[in-house]
C-alpha cells in the first residue's frame, strides 16, 4: 500500500514498510472500542448538522452508515483489514466504502487525538459503573454471611499470632469497609472521566464553529475540558482508574490469603466450595483453593499495568505522542482481570461454610482474653502498665506450667495480684470478651448488628 493510499498519506511519497504497519497497528486491542467511536461519531455528526458545517442529508447518510457498521460489529459481521491502523480508520474506511466520499466528510473538526481520548472516556465511564456493581455484589455477599454467621467467634490476628477474640462477622465486616473506600474511589474517578475532550482536535482546538456543549449534551458529559492541549494529552483518568482497580485487586487478595491459610488442614477455619476449588494431577486428596491464588496473583498483574500507565506517562512532552497508544492494553487488562475477579468471588463468599466449632476453640486459646484481664484489674483501680504487667507475669507462669488462666486457681491468680476474686474468671470467657466491646466499630453483638443495619439503609436508601 503507498503512503498517498492512507488517511494521511498525503504528505508521503514510499509506501509503509510492512513491518511498520504491523508494528505500529493498534486495531487488535483497540477494536473493542468500536461501540464508543461509533457512538462519539454520531454524536459528532449530529453537531456538524447542526451548525450547518454538513448538509442534514449529508448528516443523515453518514449516521446511516454508521449504524449499518455497528449492526455489523455486534453481529461479528465486520472484516477488519489488517492494513488499518485502529478501529477510528477502520470504521472511517468502511464508511466510505458503504456511502461514497461523503464519509470522509465525518472527520471534519476533529482529530484521531481528541477521537481516542473521547472513546476511552466513554469506555471507562461505562466500565466503572459495572465495576462498581460488581463491588457491590461482594459487599452483599459479605453482609449476607455477616448476618448467618452473627454468633460465631473466632480468633483475631495481629502479627500472625492470637491476638483477641472477634466476631466472625466483625471480621467480614472489615472488608465491606475496605471495599466502601474503593467504591467512594471509583466514583471520584468516574467524575474526572467524565470530561468531554471532542472539539479539541488536534491539539490547538478547531478552527470550525463547533458547538461543544451540543456534542456534551448527547453524550451526557456534564463538563467540557478547558485547554485542548491538556485534554488530548490527558491521561491521568486512565491512571487513577488503574490505581483504583489496584487498590480493590489489594483488598480482595488480602481476603484471599486469609481464605488460603484458613482452609489449609492447620487452621480448618473455612472450607472453600467444590465449585470453586481444584484438584491435583498426581495427589488425589487434595483440594486446592485455586481460586482464591489466582486473585492473590492476578493482584500483581493490575500493579503491573499501573506501572506501565505510569512509566508511558512520565516523558511525554506536550502534547499527543505516539506513546499513548501504550495506554490501552494497560487498561483494557485492568477492567477485564478486576471484573473477573470481583465476580468469582462474589459468588465464592456466598458459598463459604465456617468451622463454627473450631474457630471457638482457636480463639479460647493462645491467651486471647489476656487484654480483658488487664482491663478487669484497671476497673479495680490499678494503672494500665502495672495492670499489663501483671498480667503478663500471669501468663508466663501459665505457658512455664503449660496451663491455661482459666484453669489456675484463685491461690495462684493472687501470687501475682494480692486482692483477686473469682470475679475476675468471668472476664478469661471469649464470649463475655467480644461482648464486651459494645461500642461504634466495635466487635460485640450489639455494634455489629447496629453496623448491618446503617449498611442496609444506606444501600436501601
Amino acid at each position: 500500500m503507498s503512503g498517498q493510499k492512507k488517511p494521511w498519506g498525503g504528505r508521503f511519497s514510499e509506501p509503509t514498510d510492512k513491518r511498520v504497519e504491523e508494528f505500529t497497528s493498534s486495531l487488535h486491542f483497540d477494536k473493542r472500542l468500536y461501540r464508543y467511536d461509533i457512538e462519539g461519531s454520531i454524536a459528532h455528526c449530529r453537531m456538524l448538522a447542526a451548525q450547518g458545517i454538513i448538509s442534514p442529508e449529508e448528516a443523515e447518510k453518514i449516521i446511516s452508515g454508521l449504524q449499518d457498521i455497528l449492526q455489523n460489529m455486534e453481529k461479528g459481521e465486520f472484516s477488519y483489514s489488517s492494513d488499518l491502523e485502529d478501529i477510528h480508520m477502520a470504521i472511517e474506511k468502511s464508511l466510505i466504502d458503504r456511502i461514497g466520499e461523503v464519509g470522509g466528510k465525518l472527520h471534519t473538526a476533529r482529530s484521531r487525538n481528541d477521537q481516542i481520548s473521547l472513546d476511552m472516556r466513554l469506555y471507562l465511564r461505562d466500565e466503572v459503573k459495572n465495576i462498581l456493581d460488581l463491588v457491590a455484589d461482594l459487599q452483599t455477599s459479605l453482609v449476607d454471611v455477616a448476618k448467618r454467621e452473627i454468633d460465631t467467634i473466632l480468633p483475631g490476628y495481629t502479627h500472625m499470632r492470637k491476638a483477641q477474640p472477634v466476631l466472625l462477622a466483625h471480621y467480614l465486616l472489615a472488608w465491606w469497609e475496605m471495599l466502601d473506600r474503593d467504591m467512594s474511589r471509583l466514583r471520584e474517578c468516574g467524575e474526572r472521566i467524565n470530561v468531554m475532550p471532542l472539539g479539541s482536535a488536534a491539539l490547538a482546538g478547531t478552527g470550525f464553529p463547533v458547538n461543544r456543549e451540543y456534542v456534551a449534551e448527547l453524550l451526557d458529559f456534564p463538563k467540557i475540558s478547558g485547554n485542548s492541549m491538556d485534554a488530548v494529552s490527558d491521561r491521568d483518568f486512565v491512571a487513577e482508574f488503574i490505581f483504583d482497580a489496584s487498590l480493590l485487586m489489594m483488598h480482595m487478595s488480602r481476603f484471599c490469603e486469609d481464605l488460603v491459610i484458613w482452609s489449609g488442614e492447620e487452621f480448618g477455619f473455612v472450607d472453600i466450595s467444590d465449585a470453586f476449588t481444584t484438584g491435583s494431577s498426581i495427589m488425589p486428596q487434595k483440594k486446592n483453593p485455586d481460586v482464591a491464588e489466582l486473585i492473590r496473583g492476578k493482584t500483581g498483574r493490575v500493579y503491573g499495568d499501573l506501572m506501565a500507565i505510569l512509566t508511558v506517562m512520565k516523558g511525554l512532552p506536550m502534547t499527543y505522542d505516539r506513546d499513548l497508544q501504550e495506554d490501552k492494553e494497560p487498561l483494557f487488562d485492568a477492567v477485564d482481570t478486576v471484573k473477573a475477579c470481583l465476580a468469582v468471588l462474589s459468588d465464592m463468599t456466598g458459598n463459604l461454610k465456617f468451622n463454627r466449632s473450631r474457630m471457638l476453640e482457636s480463639a479460647a486459646g493462645g491467651f486471647s482474653t489476656a487484654t480483658d484481664v488487664a482491663d478487669y484489674l484497671v476497673m479495680k483501680g490499678i494503672p494500665f502498665r502495672e495492670a499489663h504487667g501483671i498480667v503478663g507475669r500471669l501468663v508466663g507462669y501459665c505457658i512455664e506450667r503449660q496451663k491455661d488462666m482459666k484453669a489456675l486457681d484463685i491461690e495462684e491468680i493472687r501470687l501475682f495480684w494480692k486482692d483477686a476474686d473469682a470475679d475476675i474468671y468471668a472476664c478469661m470467657n471469649v464470649n463475655g470478651s467480644v461482648g464486651a466491646r459494645n461500642i461504634t466499630g466495635g466487635t460485640a453483638r450489639e455494634a455489629v448488628l447496629r453496623r448491618i443495619e446503617e449498611i442496609e439503609s444506606r444501600r436501601i436508601g
